[in-house]
């Protein structure tokens, strides 16, 4: 199982047992802090309680250790994860996670109690997936490593894929497996000795929760100013940045030349003795080609930036490789440039700091805007009215398309005119920020059976209990699309390059402040994320810093027109469907020729469906029989 995650960690391995439990823990090191023999892994604490297997980082580590040497602990080396083990000694479980500032997943033996815990990080950057098969506990970073026993049985999870063909990834606590689970973000799970002979567990914990905090903060905003708020935010950035920076790798940044990027970069060369090593992929296609801007956001920063241009059919090539990085099936896109810049940086450093989270914390994403100004709109329209002119207007584009057989401009105009059917059917702003979310709202149609399961897309308690749909947006996004696509496509990128990330802005202070922050301070003038633009003003002209949003829209569409046709064809087959029996295959092909046809785009949706036909390609080769009745792995 340790030896499946060598890439996690190639730089050492370590097994330990307790024969009279039957517990085993395994580790792979990728080290980062204390190269030496001391920060093997796994680790006792010196009383002999507790033994650890830790995943991740502790940035104030430092502090941490001086408070334990107060206290009477010695330490052998200086890593933080004698830190952690020694805390967790001295101060218990829950109030070392408290005191604790970092990512990280972790496995926890207690030799006095006889339990297991596992935990996770606040906001999700580090994973843990965990669930029985047959009489064995599984848990792991990647699911590869629950594959690797040789009592796991496999069954997809049929309502996993309804929600991956749906939204692109497979929300959390599901995978795509049934009977495992990921353990939430902030989360500790325990399971004892007697829950291991009677086959059960208590469900996990949470230590930390953004729901009562985003509710609490909304009740007490911050009172200050906006230029005081700005001032508090620039502090605790600069902290969080600083202490994201110590380790005894070499260490850079990921720059988009975007807000979020830019403002990481500038405060790590702010704070650097030594020009801060940084990283762009560059594309052919302008219409995504962020490297210009980056390039020139590292001169005016004095940064030692390295891009790299992908070559015509780089990008294609790459994608048969998805699978077998991302383990568990991810439809996003923007995983491509993403294992291509993980693989560039990894070529110089170990450790790569990177601008994620900003928008979710500060209203950035254009959906957020998209959906404010609809549901304004839509609010002060009779329901009855609404749904009237939707069934009206979804009859007649029905109509018109059946009549329409060729690409062309009446084709889209009846295309947009079937989404505003759709839109003007929503009846709260839950619903209509929900189909803002559902690249493929028509996700059941493709499948073969299989409805969603419950999921935080489904819980009203803390939306309604926000009040402010920006707010209430944003909570949404970070327990859902961040932990479960944003941070899994940069976490398995990196990994499987043998490369760290850390992400500043997902100190928990920081998002703690920003919760604080009334949405008036975070969107000004039709600007998004005005706090981080104002600091960012500080380091880099205006010309630098106000320009279009980007991101990576890859056209996906065109290529599975082209290059990625013979691949598609291939996934898509009409027998190997009908044989798997997870999706319609008539339904498939037909969505297939019209999007071959240009009749109407389907990309979106038949991307979802081919990153699972992919990784369930990859899975045959591991070998796992993913089907409607269990089979053991070879």
């Amino acid at each position: 199982m340790a030896a499946s995650l060598s890439h996690r960690g190639p730089d050492d391995q370590g097994v330990w047992t307790d024969p009279y439990t039957g517990l085993a823990l395994g580790h792979r090191r990728l080290a980062i802090l204390d190269l030496s023999p001391q920060g093997h892994q796994p680790m006792e604490s010196t009383d002999g309680r507790f033994v650890l297997v830790f995943n991740g980082e502790i940035y104030n580590f430092a502090n941490l250790k001086h408070a334990l040497e107060q206290a009477g602990h010695s330490f052998r080396g200086h890593s933080d994860t004698e830190v952690m083990v020694e805390a967790f000694s001295e101060w218990g479980l829950v109030p070392t996670l408290r005191r604790a500032v970092g990512m990280f997943a972790f496995a926890l033996w207690d030799r006095r109690a006889r339990c297991l815990h596992l935990g996770r990080d606040r906001a999700g950057e580090k994973p843990l997936y965990y669930g029985w098969s047959g009489n064995v506990f599984l848990f792991g970073s990647e699911l590869k490593a629950l594959r690797a026993h040789c009592w796991w049985r496999a069954r997809i999870d049929r309502g996993a894929l309804a929600l991956l063909t749906r939204y692109g990834y497979v929300p959390g606590p599901h995978s795509i497996y049934e009977g495992i689970s990921k353990l939430a973000p902030g989360n500790v799970l325990t399971l004892t000795e007697s829950q291991v002979g009677m086959r059960e567990s208590a469900a996990p914990e949470p230590y930390w929760e953004l729901g009562p905090i985003a509710e609490a903060r909304a009740a007490y905003r911050f009172s200050g100013t906006a230029a005081e708020a700005d001032e508090w935010l620039h502090s605790l950035l600069l902290e969080s940045v600083r202490l994201q920076m110590v380790a005894d790798v070499p260490l850079g940044a990921f720059l988009s030349g975007g807000i979020d990027s830019s403002l990481i970069v500038a405060l790590m060369q702010a704070q650097s003795a030594w020009r801060v090593k940084t990283f762009s992929i560059g594309f052919q296609q302008a219409d995504f080609d962020e490297a210009p801007r980056a390039k020139a956001v590292a001169r005016h920063l004095g940064t030692d930036h390295t891009e790299y241009y992908v070559e015509p059919g780089e990008l294609e090539q790459l994608i048969p490789e998805l699978a077998r990085v991302y383990d568990e099936p991810l439809a996003d896109p923007s995983q491509i440039p993403t294992v291509l810049l993980c693989r560039l940086a990894a070529t110089q450093v170990k450790v790569s700091l990177s601008g994620d989270a900003g928008d979710e914390l500060f209203g950035g994403y254009d959906h957020y805007r998209k959906t404010q100004k609809l549901w304004s709109s839509l609010r002060r329209i009779p329901a009855s009215v609404r749904k009237g002119c939707a069934e009206h207007l979804r009859n007649l584009c029905h109509g018109g398309l059946e009549r329409v057989s060729k690409p062309g401009r009446l084709r889209q105009l009846l295309n947009r005119a079937t989404n505003l059917s759709d839109i003007l059917e929503t009846s709260t702003d839950r619903q209509l920020f929900q189909m803002q979310l559902s690249p493929n709202r028509e996700a059941s149609s493709w499948l073969k059976d299989g409805e969603e399961p419950p999921s935080p897309f489904y819980t009203a308690a803390t939306w309604e209990r926000l009040p402010d749909l920006l707010d209430r947006m944003m909570w949404l996004d970070f327990v859902t699309y961040l932990p479960d696509d944003i941070l899994v496509k940069v976490d398995r990128a990196a990994m499987a390059a043998s490369l760290e990330t850390r992400i500043p802005m997902l100190d928990h202070r920081v998002i703690e402040f920003a919760w604080s922050l009334p949405a008036s301070f975070k969107q000004k003038r039709d600007r998004s994320k005005w706090p981080l633009r104002k600091i960012l003003y500080r380091y880099l002209p205006r010309s630098l810093v106000e320009r279009r949003k980007m991101g990576f829209a890859a056209p996906i569409g065109d290529w599975l027109r082209g290059p990625l046709r013979d691949w598609a064809e291939q996934m898509l087959d009409v027998a190997r469907l009908r044989r798997e029996g997870f999706f319609q295959p008539a339904r498939v092909r037909q969505r297939w020729s019209e999007h071959l046809q240009m009749k109407r785009d389907w990309a979106q949706g038949l991307w979802h469906v081919l990153m699972f036909q992919s990784w369930l390609d990859e899975q045959h080769r591991a070998p796992v029989i993913p089907d409607a009745y269990a089979l053991q792995a070879g």
